[in-house]
């Protein structure tokens, strides 16, 4: 499509779109537990300056600048990164052979067009040519190979990565992963332009393994696979290649992150000249959006719920309020990694530690019954979420709220429960001590970063010491500290505060809750879970998607009962952005859609 034609395209969308209203849109196919809910817009700016606006059309040039409230960890590698304000970046500068439209259906992106052979064990693409990486070197099928056997390399788990979803089920992972074997048959480049995925079995969604961003084997050709994420080029502006339609540039870390427009990006020069990204503290947000310091917010966590009327009464910026694909948590750690494991990156399930404190899944449902997480939505969220008892986002049509117990807020229940466990106060101090007439006090961690986590935890603290329940909330830690903590199970972890934005592919929840998944922070290790999450992917039946939601519904069952985290609540999203920028077509998972066609109209 040539770019003349490309605009008088967007011109026509954008006159058609000024006399709505967005919607947030759900799959087609959800049943329960899934809303819709009207954007909502400012629209008190006159038809007048509409109407010069949509005549004057897309413009060359300009910045915008967004605003997150904690800065990158500073890992820029797709392949290693593990954060959203990380993922704020390489939204902008990756890009994946497939995307997704607004009903989850996935459309093509760097891959064209793709079939797949009879029995749904091997996906052929298609791909894209003349597609150029930032530093002009052409993109291939090999860089689609080497991005795969990267993540399936020997060293790849144990230097930090932790997309091994992604290749779990591709032909020969565990003999190449192990070191057993030499060459990686999962992914064949058949010729420049041309790349087969092969499965080790028939399966039912080959396109979301096939979804992951892309990075050039011409930059990382040279780098083991153990010293990827310590490179310059997974971690320094001017160093790190993509081939998304921004280059990222230059960084004063942890304050400001620019990203310039790829003149030669696959889909047209974008219209921006730039991108600017600040870090801020989430207290001011709102007044830089308002002064027009900052052009937009949006993920992680969008704009405070608490402003969201005062954003709504600016006459500069417009709103998008949908579900969000993503939850809050309360996680309870179930068992820890032994030392040596966590010095050699291992995840041996047969060496974890149990956590003898929260080691009955009655004492982790009486804690539950303890937290008003309705109270949480009202007080801390002024409403705009909901409380949710399944891992699996409401957007998907595998999610089955009645499958899940609900832990109401019931103290009562709570104080009932732990005394006919034993958990008793014995000497009179007001807080239970074990079965054994032991102290039982439960460690509780959380980050610092986003305000409504940091309100959280004082508040769950005091509702479970109502209870009776002991918590010795410790000092927040910012968040990179907090995930390696985290990650390495400090063993005297008990309760920990976290959020996770969810993947919008499929709702198969094994890259969290999997008893080996690097993500799986509470050290769950339940063999009926793990069965379930293995029988509903696994081919024929999984072909049918009812049978997908049958076991997903004894999943949720499962989950909610032995209880690796109390899931507190799924906020709405809420971004914002000025008036000044155009093109923004959010999708239910994010507002950065074809960022390359968004411009801004005071441009220069």
């Amino acid at each position: 499509m040539n770019r003349t034609f490309r605009r008088l395209l967007i011109l026509l969308v954008f006159l058609c779109m000024m006399g709505f209203l967005l919607v947030a849109c759900n799959d087609d196919g959800d049943e329960e537990g899934a809303e819709t809910e009207d954007t909502t817009e400012n629209t008190d700016d006159g038809e007048e300056g509409k109407e010069e606006e949509a005549e004057s059309g897309p413009q060359e040039g300009g910045t915008l600048t967004g605003a997150m409230y904690s800065a990158p960890a500073g890992m820029f590698n797709p392949i290693f990164y593990e954060e959203a304000y990380e993922a704020n970046i390489l939204s902008f500068t990756h890009d994946s052979l497939v995307s997704q439209n607004e009903s989850l259906e996935f459309i093509p992106s760097l891959a064209k067009e793709w079939e797949t052979n009879e029995d749904q064990t091997s996906l052929t693409l298609k791909l894209e040519e003349g597609v150029k990486w930032h530093d002009g070197e052409e993109f291939t099928a090999e860089d689609v190979v080497f991005t795969y056997k990267s993540m399936s390399d020997p060293d790849y788990v144990s230097a930090g990565g932790i997309r091994t979803a992604y290749v779990l089920p591709l032909l020969g992972y565990t003999a190449y992963s192990s070191g057993e074997a030499d060459t990686f048959e999962g992914v064949v480049a058949e010729d420049d332009y041309t790349v087969t995925f092969h499965f080790e079995e028939p399966n039912i969604n080959p396109l979301y393994y096939a979804s992951f961003p892309i990075i050039p084997e011409h930059i990382f050709k040279d780098i083991p696979v153990a010293e990827m994420p310590e490179a310059a080029e997974s971690r320094d502006a001017g160093a790190i290649i993509g081939t998304g339609a921004f280059k990222f540039t230059e960084m004063v870390e942890r304050e400001q992150y620019i990203l310039e427009r790829h003149e030669d990006y696959w889909q047209g020069t974008p219209y921006l000249e730039s991108i600017v990204w600040k870090v801020v503290a989430q207290s001011v947000m709102t007044g830089l959006l308002e002064s027009g310091e900052v052009d937009f917010i949006a993920d992680p966590n969008g704009i405070p719920p608490a402003d969201f009327e005062t954003v709504q009464g600016f006459g500069n910026i417009e709103i998008i309020e949908q579900p969000d694909f993503g939850y809050q948590l309360l996680g309870f750690k179930h068992n820890h990694r032994t030392g040596e494991d966590v010095e050699s990156g291992a995840l041996e399930p047969d060496n974890w530690v149990p956590n003898e404190k929260l080691a009955d899944p009655k004492v982790r449902q009486a804690i539950s019954y303890a937290v008003n997480r309705q109270g949480l939505v009202e007080g801390l969220l002024y409403g705009r979420g909901q409380p949710i008892n399944s891992p699996i986002a409401t957007q998907f049509w595998a999610y089955d709220d009645a499958a899940a117990t609900n832990y109401t807020y019931d103290p009562d229940k709570a104080g009932s429960m732990l005394d006919e466990l034993g958990y008793v106060d014995a000497d009179g101090d007001g807080f239970r001590e074990d079965p054994d007439g032991n102290e039982w006090v439960l460690n509780m961690d959380y980050p610092t970063g986003n305000e409504l986590r940091e309100k959280s935890a004082p508040l769950i603290e005091q509702q479970l010491e109502e209870a009776g329940i002991n918590v010795n909330l410790r000092q927040p830690k910012e968040m990179t500290a907090y995930v390696e903590e985290l990650t390495n199970d400090n063993t005297d972890w008990d309760l920990y505060l976290l959020g996770w934005s969810l993947g919008s592919a499929d709702p198969d929840p094994s890259g969290l809750w999997a008893t080996k998944a690097a993500y799986n922070y509470s050290r769950w290790n339940n063999p009926e879970s793990e069965e379930l999450m293995q029988k509903a992917l696994k081919a024929p039946e999984a072909f049918e998607q009812d049978y997908r939601a049958e076991v997903y519904s004894e999943w949720q069952t499962v989950f909610s009962e032995d209880l690796p985290a109390l899931l507190l609540y799924a906020q709405n999203s809420l971004w914002a952005y000025n008036k000044r920028l155009q093109g923004v077509e959010p999708l239910p998972y994010t507002m950065y859609q074809d960022a390359h066609l968004w411009w801004v109209n005071d441009a220069n």
